[in-house]
């Protein structure tokens, strides 16, 4: 059903508000864009918006707008057009007559270059299409040793090059460990692997996944010379037998070395899956709640690894797992949008837990020739706060031992 409207006889702003105020659950919309632009010059003229003041021209344009649909910016620009002469809406004329700078041999000759040069960015490719055409005059560069360096990344997205062109940079498997999530199967000795890097030393932080028993070396690079004794003391400072080690993708735990010692050691090695954040979030989590918050940020200077790593083995390891309570999960509530949330109903220190879980299994997880008798004395000589009373001591001495190393340079 079409309607025809008239508004001849609206020719002053009161009858405009009296319409706009009367019709505001009317939608009134001119069906073509000749209509429109008509209605719009005729408006403007016969209502001198030119002259109009600035309240009055507002209710034109809210009167206009209501008829067009027309946005306000768009609106705008035909009002002005319609000031200056007679509003025509322009004709649309496709243009035949383009011509292509950069044909499709050109193309192909940019990705010849790129496969033999791998494919440099846009400067230095540009500079080598420049040289050979100006320096080797090879005339079939002519017309690339003009292009602009921006434009090289235009031509490489363009279907003739992506359709035949393939990134040197291929992904491939590692043949060292498993990638997968561990399965501690409730026995404590599958342990979580990762470096913190402060500075000049790095810190390997081993967590144990069911009793959370940690164990922190320091070293001062990720070398051969510096990392196979660090490990085989991380081993070594576990009271249980270690069965599963488990790190990140990293090239400082996926190596050859490192997988010779654990195979001879009888370790099995996995590593985090792609885009699983949480296959190694224990370690990841105690990189932050024990590793920066004991060391903080600061430079640490290498002159002091071995010291560092004294303290470690003499108050530090012991103050983690004798004195440190750590929170444990007892209940996993799921949602009606079946995300996860763990309860962690238990805190407790890392030894009583590893006593725990071995007395509801009945189950000796200790390494030969270690006992709870033994670990019980470590455990009840100091109290909580006595040990950790000793550890800072010690701690504050360290730190004050690696400021006079960097005043003395």
């Amino acid at each position: 059903m079409n309607i025809t409207m008239e508004d001849i006889h609206i020719e002053t702003i009161k009858q405009l508000r009296e319409f706009l105020n009367g019709s505001k659950k009317l939608v009134l919309r001119l069906s073509t864009i000749e209509e429109k632009y008509s209605f719009i010059d005729d408006t403007v003229d016969r209502l001198e918006y030119g002259k109009r003041k600035k309240k009055e021209k507002r209710v034109i344009i809210r009167y206009v707008k209501k008829l067009t649909g027309y946005k306000h910016s768009q609106l705008f620009r035909l009002i002005e057009r319609s000031l200056v002469g007679d509003l025509v809406r322009k004709p649309y004329v496709r243009k035949t007559d383009y011509h292509r700078v950069y044909t499709t041999s050109d193309i192909k000759l940019l990705e010849k270059t790129d496969e033999l040069h791998l494919r440099l960015n846009a400067h230095a490719t540009h500079e080598i299409m420049r040289r050979e055409f100006s320096i080797f005059h090879h005339t079939e560069f002519a017309n690339l040793s003009g292009i602009s360096v921006s434009h090289i990344d235009n031509l490489r997205k363009r279907p003739i090059y992506t359709a035949s062109w393939v990134n040197g940079t291929k992904p491939r498997q590692v043949p060292i460990g498993t990638t997968m999530k561990p399965e501690p199967n409730n026995a404590p000795g599958s342990i979580r692997v990762d470096t913190v890097h402060q500075r000049d030393v790095y810190y390997i932080n081993a967590v144990d996944e069911i009793t959370q028993w940690e164990v922190v070396v320091c070293v001062p690079v990720i070398a051969e010379s510096c990392l196979l004794p660090a490990l085989q003391i991380l081993l070594d400072s576990f009271p249980f037998v270690i069965f599963n080690f488990h790190s990140d993708r990293g090239s400082e735990f996926i190596n050859r070395i490192v997988a010779h010692l654990l195979n001879k050691l009888l370790i099995n090695q996995t590593k985090s899956r792609s885009r699983q954040c949480n296959d190694n979030a224990l370690a990841e989590t105690k990189n932050g709640s024990v590793i920066r918050k004991n060391m903080g940020y600061g430079h640490m200077d290498k002159k002091i690894v071995a010291t560092t790593n004294t303290f470690y083995q003499t108050y530090f390891t012991p103050y983690l797992n004798f004195h440190r309570p750590c929170g444990y999960v007892t209940e996993t509530i799921r949602d009606h949008k079946g995300r996860e949330r763990n309860i962690y109903g238990q805190y407790t220190t890392p030894y009583e837990k590893l006593k725990e879980v071995s007395a509801s299994q009945n189950k000796n997880f200790l390494k030969p020739g270690q006992s709870f008798e033994k670990l019980d004395t470590i455990a009840y000589k100091m109290s909580d706060n006595e040990f950790a009373t000793l550890v800072r001591e010690k701690q504050n001495t360290l730190f004050e031992l690696n400021i006079s190393y960097h005043k003395t340079g």
